[in-house]
Order: C-alpha cells, then structure tokens, then sequence
C-alpha cells in the first residue's frame, strides 16, 4: 500500500455504500453460488466436484476414493467454502431419490428418503457415474474455456462440455439474491427426443416438444395430474407448476376389509415427517375417515392406510388425505438459469434446448479443431518418418558423425524442426520394413480423416447432423432400463370428489349458547333450555341452538352481515366460551340479532328498524369469511331488526307506535343485496316486530307461556307499506310475536 494512502479517509454517503456492496454481493450469489448454468445444468460448487473427481482419476471403473480426500480437494483446490457444504452438494449428487441421474455413485451410507442424513465423509467412499462421464467427455480436448482458480495455481472449467442434458434431467433449486429457480427434473430419453425434434424442425414449437417430452419425471415416481393447458402454459413461459400426487392401491383384506397401500410419495417429501404430519392430523381428529396409519417400509415405500370404517370408499379417503396432508403438492416451474453470456433469465423449454444445443455445436466445433490440429502434427512427423525411411543409412551416418546432427538433417532431408525432433527421438526397434508400412498405413488413415474433419467444419448441416447422432447415442445409453425408463406416470387432472363436512367432522349433538354479552360457546348434547347454564356476572343467556357439529351456523348482525360459524370450531367445556367477535369480525357497537342453523333452500325475511326489508335466499347469507357478508344495507342511525325464516304467504308488521299491519308476502321483492322495500309506514319510531305465517292457518303469537291465534285478520289486511291498524286485545305489550 502506498503511504500516501495511510491514513487517509474518503466520505461516502452510506446509501451509496451499502448499494455497492449490497450489489456486489447480489451478483456474485446469481453467478456463482445459486443458478445453474444453461448449458451443463450446474452451479459452481457441483461443477467442481465433478472436475475434481476427474482429475483423481475416479472413473466408473476405476475403484472407490473416500469423501474425505475428495471434499480435500475440491476445498484446497477450487472451492474455499467449507466442507460441509462441499459434502452436502455431493451426497445430493450422490443419492438416487434427490437425483433423477446421479453424477456420483456413493458407496456407504448416503441417507434415505426417511431424512436421515449420510454418513461422516470419513466414513463413505465415491466416484463417478456414466452420466458425469458423458458430461465431463471433450474437456481434454479444449472443448470449453478454463480460468485460474481462487488462488491462481489450477485452472478450472467455466462450464462443462455437456453431452448430458443435464439441466433438464436431473433439474436445479435455488434461492439467490431477488430471484430464485426451480426446474424439475424430467427423463433424459425424452429430452433427447426433443432436442432431436427440434434439430430437425427450427421452427419447432412448444406443443410439439412436448409431443416428444410430455412432462417432469421424477426419481420418486409419484402421479402427475397436470392439466394439458396448464403445462403448455408453464413450458411456454418458464414458470408454471405441477401438481403431483402419490400413487397407491387398494389391497383387500379378510372378511371385506381393504387398506390402502401408498407405494410411491412425491418428489422431496420426507417419508418420516409425512408419517408424522398424518400421525398429527389423526390424533386432532381432523382425517375422520382414516383409521390408523402403518409404515411398512423396506428399500421400497410402503406406506398402509386403514379406513376407520369399511364403509368408506377408497376414493373418497383418499381425496381427504390429498387435501390434507403432503400426500399431493405442487413443484414450481421456474426455469431461471444463467445462459451462455452470464445473464441470469427466465427460459421457456425450446429456449433453454436450443442454449444447449448451440453449447454442443460449440463444443463439437472446438473440438473437431482440436483434433484437426493433432492430426496436423501427427501428420508432418508422419512425413518426415517416410523420408528418412528412404536413406535410413544417411541418417545413421549423420547421427553418428555429425556435431550437430539435426541442422545437417533438417538441411539433407529438407524437414521442419519438429520432424528433425522426432526422428532424432525415434527408438532403433522403429527401424524395421514393418514399421515403414505401418507409418504410411496411419498416413492414409489420418488424412482421410483429416478430409472428414475439414468437411465437417466446414458444413454447418453436416454438424447438427453429428450432434442429432450423439443425443441418439446418449438417449439409446441413457434411455433406457431400469435408469432410464420413465418413473411418474402421466395422469389427466382427476375429477373432484365432493367432500362433505360429514366426512371431515365427527357428527355429534351438541348446543351453541350465546350470551348477551357476545360470549359463545358449545356444550355437548342437547340442552331443552338454559336455566342450569352459568354465566358471567351481569351477563345472561340470548341464544340456545340445538344442532349438530357438521351443520353451519348463520349469524345475522346489526350491521346487516351475515356470518357462517362452524360449531365443531367453537370453543367447548365448562368455561365462558370465546368473544364472538373474535369469531365473527364485529365491532363493539354491532350486535347479534339472530343465530340459527343456516339450511340449503330456505327463504329468510331481513328488515331494518326503519321497517323496510326484503327476502333473501339461504345460499346468499353464505359467508365463510370472518369478515362476513354484507346483506342489508342500513343507513347511518339505522340497524338490522331481523332475519327470519319466510314460510308462508302472508306477513304481519308491528310497529313501535303499536300498529299492526297484515299483507300478502308476494309484495316483497327477493333480493341478494339492499336496503329493501318500505314493509309498514311510521310516522313516529321503527318497526317492532315481524313475522311470515299462512293466512289460512291465523297468526298467532305468544303471551307469557301460551299461545293465542287470531284468525279473523279482515280488519288488519291491508297494502305494504301503509300504516295498520291497533293490534287485538291481548297482544303483547313487547309488540312481539314470541
């Protein structure tokens, strides 16, 4: 450091600071550590576990070397990162149900699908499989660029030469800075295809890759219910998902009874944290179809599934164990990978085969050069060994007496330096007639290959003919047996099975209690009336709801929401319950004016304290949102007064200033949302009371703990909206019906 440096201190702003840094950091997490690269499929750190694997000499045949000495490696060599992580990336690489084609065939304990972890590196031994054989093919032969190391002493690849199309096989995740990848990995045989495909067809769209290519293949097997749409929309744009589903089978059983046998669970789904989120759910009640649970596991997923009840079909266990548990999930589609120029960009599927395949014409190119450049060399000295083989005695002479043996020779014989060189190195048993034939053989050969060689460089159609021969190769090694077949079959989306809540809810009596206070809570049973029920202090029972706990509960508010609770969720024991407005978003100055069982095609009346109202449909009070639904609308000084079931063809309106009035209920509109229709005209006060009856049968209200009926309601029968007259002698001085 220069002096006149020490010391000395710049002003920056630390906005201006951080963003640097902050930035440098974000881009060296993109480009090396996080996003595979496009044409090999890897990042950094798996690229040069593979290379340095190579340079052991750890062939898939040669024999095994200890994680230890190659985590050493990679670390001391290429990647001074720690050699947990180093491990980590080669165990993944490692194990056959994270990798659809490993690059590394582990010997020792490598984990399992259950999430138990490998073996110490001291412990387990490895080396490489065909498929990182077929990656690493051509990089002796300046197929790709290289660049020091870390520390300047090695050089390493920027990116393999790729004859496996690795990116697509075996997939890649990652989180970087602001952005992230997911891309599945898919069969190697069908990838071939498409490349293929598109090699031969340009202009080749998504729609028929996909005829070649249809979807993710995942090393666990599993489902994919993938709508054809839905797919073709992910690959198009490169982002998407899949869903995938476990595959299973009903096994019969003595006497009637069946299981379930799941064989097959979804990509990166650990079987032991599965089994315990089943476990979980069947102890909270929440899988009331399913009786218990086993794992019979072996090398092979066994997972058994027993039905509480046999009654149960299969189907309809299943479709609630798929909603509930880890049985189905959704793989993302996001195929953000950094292509050939280092830019980190989102790649539909014909993009991301072509980035390839143009990476494979490159490297073809480099190395149809490399090999032309050799068969050059080999050449010239090839030519000078004939023309020394004709005056072998001269050169013998010259070799022996000569100080300088090689000018005399380069003169004499007219070669070049290197095949002055190579005949001076030439051994005295390469002096036979023999070897003089074998000599002009090899010329022949190699300038015949040298033709082909030239004609291949020079004939761009000639090479993607080359390239389509090789992915036939790799898809005819690669394609097939037990590596290569497909392992997740390709479903159409199921139809949904209607689950009722029945099937989720143990039905049972119980009753609702709400208090006037808002305190709500559930009792078990059915309680005739609440006279032993214990409140609070000042506080006292409103509502006493008998009912079941599959059924739903309508809560009508001043505010003129509708509310659905489910009593199954409502709080039990011999406590005061839960605040309804917990349950229900109420503000302190709304209160409950009714609570009932909601049923399916009932017609309820609503109406407001300024008597207007209208009929509303059950299906239209359905709210499963906390914060309810809006039905009556009420003007600032107003409230909602009512909600009650429209049985009937006429209605009775009371007043506050104590008049009745009787109309046909066909006067009032049915509605889904409003303020209503004026049901009775005041000129002082609200409404009071309403209620739905048939004329026919007289209407009736009750007085303390009997009930009287009017039948004779001529003097009451009017038009909505007038006034009514005095109600009879003995109606309620509450001016209400019940």
């Amino acid at each position: 450091m220069s002096d006149d440096l020490i010391g000395n201190v710049e002003d920056t702003r630390l906005v201006d600071a951080l963003s640097e840094r902050y930035l440098a950091y974000a881009l060296s997490t993109i480009t090396s550590r996080s996003l595979p690269d496009v044409r090999d499929g890897l990042k950094p750190v798996h690229r040069r576990l593979v290379y340095a694997m190579q340079l052991l000499r750890l062939d898939p045949t040669a024999g095994f070397k200890k994680c230890a000495r190659i985590v050493g490696d990679v670390m001391g060599k290429f990647h001074p990162h720690g050699d947990g992580s180093i491990y980590d990336a080669m165990v993944r690489l490692a194990q056959e149900f994270a990798a659809r084609y490993p690059l590394v065939e582990g010997q020792g304990n490598f984990g399992n699908i259950d999430g138990d972890g490998a073996a110490a590196m001291r412990y387990t031994e490895a080396r490489l499989t065909e498929v990182a054989k077929a990656l690493l093919a051509g990089i002796d032969e300046d197929a790709v660029d290289f660049r020091p190391t870390y520390d300047g002493e090695e050089n390493e690849p920027l990116v393999l030469p790729g004859g496996f199309p690795n990116l697509l096989a075996n997939g890649a995740s990652g989180i970087a800075v602001g952005m992230a990848t997911s891309i599945p990995p898919h069969n190697a045989g069908e990838v071939c295809a498409a490349a293929i495909h598109l090699i031969a067809n340009p202009q080749a769209t998504t729609a028929d890759l996909l005829v070649h290519m249809p979807g993710p293949d995942f090393p666990t097997g599993g489902l994919l219910i993938e709508e054809p749409a839905s797919l073709l929309s992910a690959y198009e744009t490169g982002r998407g998902g899949f869903r995938l589903r476990a595959k299973w089978e009903v096994e019969k059983g003595k006497h009637g009874t069946w299981a379930i046998v799941v064989t097959e669970i979804p990509y990166q789904v650990q079987k032991s944290k599965l089994i315990e989120q089943i476990a979980q759910l069947l102890e909270e009640k929440k899988l009331p179809l399913l009786g218990d649970v086993r794992d019979e596991s072996t090398e092979q997923v066994r997972l058994v599934l027993e039905p509480k009840t046999r009654g149960v079909e299969p189907d309809v266990l299943m479709a609630t164990m798929f909603r509930a548990t880890q049985l189905e999930t959704r793989f993302p589609l996001n195929m953000n990978v950094l292509t050939a120029d280092r830019t980190p960009r989102v790649l539909g599927l014909k993009e991301v085969l072509r980035q390839w395949l143009d990476h494979r014409q490159e490297v073809l190119v480099r190395r149809s050069r490399f090999r032309l450049a050799a068969i050059e060399k080999r050449l010239e000295i090839l030519e000078g060994f004939i023309k020394v083989y004709l005056n072998l005695d001269e050169v013998i002479r010259i070799i022996r007496t000569e100080d300088e043996p090689k000018a005399v020779m380069m003169a004499t014989f007219d070669l070049t330096d290197m095949q002055a060189e190579a005949v001076l190195n030439m051994r005295l048993r390469s002096l036979r007639r023999l070897e003089e034939m074998e000599i002009k053989r090899e010329h022949a050969n190699l300038s015949k290959e040298r033709r082909a060689v030239q004609s291949l460089l020079a004939d761009e159609g000639a090479r993607w003919s080359r390239i389509a021969e090789e992915l036939a190769d790799v898809r005819k090694q690669f394609g097939g047996g037990a590596l290569g077949a497909r392992r997740t079959e390709l479903g159409t989306s199921p139809a949904e099975i209607t689950i009722s809540t029945e099937a989720y809810v143990e039905r049972e009596a119980i009753t609702v209690i709400l208090s006037e206070k808002g305190w709500v809570r559930a009792v078990k049973g059915t309680l005739a009336d609440g006279s032993d029920l214990k409140f609070k202090d000042g506080d006292r029972l409103k509502f006493l709801v008998p009912c079941e706990t599959t059924d739903r509960l309508c809560l009508f508010a001043t505010n003129g929401r509708s509310y659905i609770l489910k009593p199954n969720d409502l709080p039990r024991g011999r406590g005061d319950g839960q605040p309804i407005r917990l349950i229900a978003e109420l503000t302190n100055e709304d209160d409950v004016v009714q609570l009932f069982i909601w049923r399916e095609g009932v017609t309820h009346l609503v109406a407001s304290t300024a008597g207007r109202g209208f009929l509303v449909k059950a299906d239209d009070l359905l709210a499963e949102k906390r914060t309810g639904k809006q039905v009556l609308n009420v003007k600032p000084g107003e409230e909602a007064k009512l909600c009650v079931v429209a049985d009937g063809d006429h209605m009775a309106v009371i007043g506050e200033n104590k008049k009745l009035l009787v109309f046909p209920l066909n006067q009032v509109p049915e509605m889904t949302r409003g303020a209503g229709v004026m049901l009775q005209k005041y000129k002082d006060g609200g409404m009071s009371d309403a209620k739905v009856f048939r004329l026919a049968d007289g209407l009736t209200w009750r007085l303390g703990e009997k009930t009287r009926t009017e039948t004779d309601l001529r003097p009451w029968l009017g038009e909505r909206a007038q006034a009514g007259k005095m109600p009879p002698n003995g109606f309620p001085k509450s001016l209400k019906f019940s």
